[in-house]
């Protein structure tokens, strides 16, 4: 596919502005008040990355971007703003992929309690300090073990075992908290009431399955439907950010690549860093900042530039600014912030056009072919070619039965793991604690153990071996290290 640049706004004098591939995967930044144009400039980035062969991964957290999937000329607002631009539009649909984590409106996506891993889901639960430690001590005991933690009964039976064993593991790992492992448990049964149940399981989403390029080379859009997740806004923030941290630690080095491999969008990031610690932020930050080498292109839409940390701010080079209200000292205050992030135009007073742009108009500043930031432009964002207003659900059924990967998430999976073998284990009378030395050679629960251990290992491709006590390796963010695929 083509790798020309990406035809974004139109400035001054029906000049365009465009994004170029190769600075594509150097991030970029969407913001603006409610109502100003932000979902237009995010579906028309994901229209031309898909034009040249990108994949796209995109939350849809209002409902209303179903549209992608079919050719557009349903809005007399697209036809007026292509007339005054002087753009014959090319209406065309994009390949598309529902995915939906409640499994109702597109195929389930689903996660193991061991890929998610302890800091992540620490912040999920809304864990203090003490109770974050005793959940990585947990989930210590059961790497050591070979106890796979693949659901939420998994993790619960897991609490229970280290917490009527806590005189057995102070030694080796430290106290036990009964209060903390307590607390814990009652933030799982938050967690389930909020849905989280459905999200932890097999079959695991594998992220392959998120690179991929439909009919006549074009990338495929997943589109999350979010209008659900977000009324738990932790979960859906989490959820992102874990999928991020995913494709960080799996996919391998490339370097600076002609366009993208992935680009993932992050709509309504300030939920991202609402009251994360700050060692989950400095990881965010790491993420982002080398995931780019990964080829994987992040870009962040919020209402305020100010709600993206400055470390994680000075990562997007792109930048597309929609019109920002002043009504407050705290607002004025913002405007003043997000125009000094831009580089100056003499001719152009950004700290005023912000206040003055109208619903589709942006202050745009993209990167030239040395990485370095143009200087800020005011510009009309180019209309979407797609259709504006949301499929019927019928519609989208039609889309999921056709998608490649239907039948392959619907079902879901309950193989052996640690609940079932701490049950067997208790009701074969054997010792509550395994002894990872003399796993191999142990008899009954625990050698099944060693067997589900292995099992493990092939189907997630991400522990060190298939033995009982050989620990399983997590990367940044806490989640399973690996890199390879599931099928």
């Amino acid at each position: 596919m083509s790798t020309a640049p990406l035809w974004l706004a139109v400035a001054d004098e029906k000049r365009g502005l465009d994004l170029l591939p190769r600075m594509a995967n150097r991030h970029g930044l969407i913001a603006g008040a409610t109502g100003t144009g932000k979902t237009v400039s995010l579906r028309v980035l994901a229209e031309r990355f898909s034009d040249i062969g990108v994949p796209v991964f995109l939350a849809d957290v209002k409902g209303d971007l179903s549209g992608l999937c079919r050719a557009g000329g349903d809005s007399a607002k697209v036809t007026e703003r292509a007339a005054q631009l002087g753009v014959e539009m090319a209406y065309a649909p994009c390949p598309v992929v529902f995915w939906d984590v409640f499994g109702e409106q597109g195929h389930p996506v689903r996660a193991t309690v061991s890929e998610m891993g302890p800091l992540l889901l620490s912040r999920l639960l809304g864990l203090n300090d003490t109770q974050s430690g005793v959940l990585a001590l947990v989930f210590k005991v059961a790497d050591d073990n070979g106890l796979l933690l693949l659901d939420l009964k998994d993790l619960r039976a897991m609490l229970d075992h280290v917490g009527q064993n806590a005189a057995q593991f102070k030694t080796q790992y430290g106290n036990v908290s009964a209060a903390s492992v307590g607390a814990i448990q009652r933030g799982l049964l938050v967690l389930e009431q909020q849905g989280g149940a459905t999200f932890f399981g097999e079959p695991a989403l594998d992220l392959d399955d998120l690179i991929q390029c439909g009919d006549g080379g074009k990338g495929v859009v997943n589109i999350l439907c979010a209008d659900k997740l977000m009324q738990s806004p932790i979960l859906y923030s989490t959820f992102l950010l874990w999928m991020l941290s995913e494709l960080f630690e799996r996919l391998p080095e490339v370097g600076d690549p002609e366009k993208p491999k992935l680009v993932f969008f992050f709509d309504e990031a300030h939920l991202l860093f609402a009251d994360a610690p700050k060692a989950l932020e400095d990881k965010i930050e790491q993420v982002v900042r080398l995931i780019r080498s990964k080829g994987v292109g992040v870009y962040l839409a919020t209402q305020n530039p100010l709600d993206v940390p400055d470390a994680v701010l000075g990562q997007l080079g792109n930048r597309v600014q929609h019109a920002l209200r002043a009504f407050t000292p705290k607002d004025q205050k913002a405007v003043k912030a997000a125009a000094q992030t831009f580089r100056a135009n003499p001719a152009l007073d950004t700290e005023t056009a912000i206040l003055e742009l109208g619903v589709g108009e942006a202050l745009v500043s993209l990167l030239d072919d040395k990485g370095v930031p143009g200087v800020v432009e005011r510009a009309r964002i180019c209309p979407p070619r797609t259709r504006l207003t949301p499929i019927s659900a019928a519609e989208r059924q039609q889309v999921v039965h056709s998608s490649t990967v239907f039948g392959t998430y619907e079902k879901v999976v309950d193989r052996p793991s640690a609940y079932e073998m701490l049950q067997r284990s208790s009701a074969a009378g054997m010792p509550e604690k395994a002894a990872p030395a003399a796993a191999s050679n142990a008899p009954g629960a625990w050698k099944e153990a060693g067997d589900i251990a292995g099992a493990f290992a092939k189907s997630v491709a991400r522990s060190l071996g298939t033995q009982l006590g050989r620990q399983i390796l997590r990367g940044v963010l806490g989640g399973v290290l690996g890199g390879s695929r599931r099928r």
